[in-house]
């Protein structure tokens, strides 16, 4: 009997000792999983609830995309500071354009001369990639040729060149001005006289450059009128390509040619006003055999 109830004394179940045990050791673990599980979830709540009421995200929530991160603003470049360089290189590419145009008409270069953008570019004071770039657009208006590892080569032109866009001018530049000439108020033909004054005040200077500009104005002016800006730009670009020099010499036309070329402008404008359609259709012709 004592060694029965000495077992009990060390935590043996015995059937005469009682059990000392809570109620809470007694119930078995599977049994109290709920409880804990309840116990988890109100404060998993607690702290979602203190999360959302601090603004945090949640797993219960959609989450935001986030702003894209921009620099500071001293550290962004400005609208102005961004599109300057590309404005600058367009702006030097135009002026190396109309420069080269320029020595073209005026025979600086040489048909048949083969020229490099480096050398050009330094005797324009600019780097080989702006010159470049236009000689490129001279290439395809027909100016120039590539010339592989080289530069460009000027084109040489002959005078059944020069005859065949003076076809082709006529065929396009004569049926728009005949029908300008029935529809156009003669107040707008006189608007355009300071453009044909321009042309023989440029004619008596001897340039051949500052005429081809004027010529070309007058003449776009003129097409202008007629509201179709595709047929003005093809026209200006066959007048350019006439206004290119012969093989044979830098200069093929002189001063006095500038100056009859000129005045048959003056006389077409008269001509417009009164609405003479057969001498309209004769100058038309003339000048363009003459260009």
């Amino acid at each position: 009997m004592e060694q029965a109830g000495s077992l009990g004394t060390h935590g043996s179940t015995g059937r005469g000792a009682p059990d000392t045990r809570t109620a809470a050791a007694r119930v078995p673990a599977q049994s109290r999983m709920p409880e804990r599980r309840r116990e988890r979830d109100v404060a998993a709540g607690t702290s979602t609830a203190g999360a959302a009421a601090r603004g945090e995200h949640t797993h219960s929530e959609v989450p935001l995309p986030s702003p894209p991160v921009r620099p500071p603003a001293e550290n962004r470049p400005s609208r102005t500071e961004t599109a300057r360089p590309v404005v600058q290189r367009a702006s030097v590419r135009g002026q190396i354009l109309a420069a080269l145009r320029t020595a073209l008409v005026q025979g600086d270069l040489a048909p048949g001369e083969v020229y490099s953008a480096p050398v050009l570019g330094e005797r324009f004071g600019v780097s080989a990639t702006p010159v470049r770039e236009a000689m490129q657009q001279l290439a395809l208006e027909g100016a120039v040729e590539v010339v592989p590892n080289r530069g460009f080569r000027v084109v040489r032109r002959g005078t059944r060149e020069l005859a065949e866009l003076a076809e082709i001018r006529a065929l396009i530049e004569v049926p728009v001005m005949l029908r300008l000439a029935r529809t156009v108020t003669a107040a707008r033909w006189a608007e355009l006289r300071p453009l044909a004054e321009a042309t023989v005040r440029a004619a008596s200077t001897g340039c051949r450059a500052t005429y081809a500009e004027c010529d070309r104005s007058f003449h776009r002016a003129v097409l202008g009128l007629a509201g179709n800006d595709q047929l003005v730009q093809i026209a200006e670009d066959l007048h350019r390509r006439a206004q290119w020099p012969l093989v044979g010499g830098p200069v093929s036309r002189g001063r006095a040619d500038l100056v009859a070329d000129a005045a048959e402008h003056t006389a077409l404008l008269e001509a417009l006003i009164v609405q003479d359609l057969p001498v309209v259709q004769s100058l038309v012709r003339e000048h363009f055999a003459g260009a």
